[in-house]
């Protein structure tokens, strides 16, 4: 029988550091040879590669304000995911999307991320 509680932990890990911008935590959690696709023609889309590039995105998000939901922590067999309600204000600028943040493990820690969004043209908007 598999034991899942590894996948969960890190989830919970991840999600705690992201909200409470504990970026030596959330460093901690990827390998220095991680990276993070994310959907969409704005500020923050595209490919960030590299350990540091991860977190260094992880603080961009985060300094447009966003609140970080944590919905469910979704496992696979090797992988896990956070299904995320993230919500934000900016001006008259309102972001209000359902994500799925895709989490690939190798040796306990994150190795690739790739995000799934609900609301792509939103999320283009809010991210200028």
């Amino acid at each position: 029988m598999h034991d899942y509680d590894e996948q969960y932990s890190l989830g919970r890990h991840f999600h705690t550091a992201l909200a409470a911008a504990d970026w030596d935590a959330l460093r901690a959690l990827v390998h220095d040879d991680a990276t993070w696709v994310l959907p969409g023609d704005n500020t923050i889309s595209g490919t960030a590669e590299g350990g540091d590039a991860v977190i260094d995105r992880a603080k961009k998000i985060a300094g447009y304000g966003l609140t970080f939901e944590l919905q469910h922590i979704l496992v696979s067999r090797e992988n896990m995911a956070l299904s995320l309600h993230n919500t934000a204000r900016r001006g008259d600028t309102v972001l209000d999307e359902y994500l799925a943040t895709v989490c690939f493990l190798r040796d306990g820690k994150v190795a690739r991320i790739e995000t799934y969004l609900s609301d792509v043209q939103a999320m283009n908007a809010f991210f200028v």
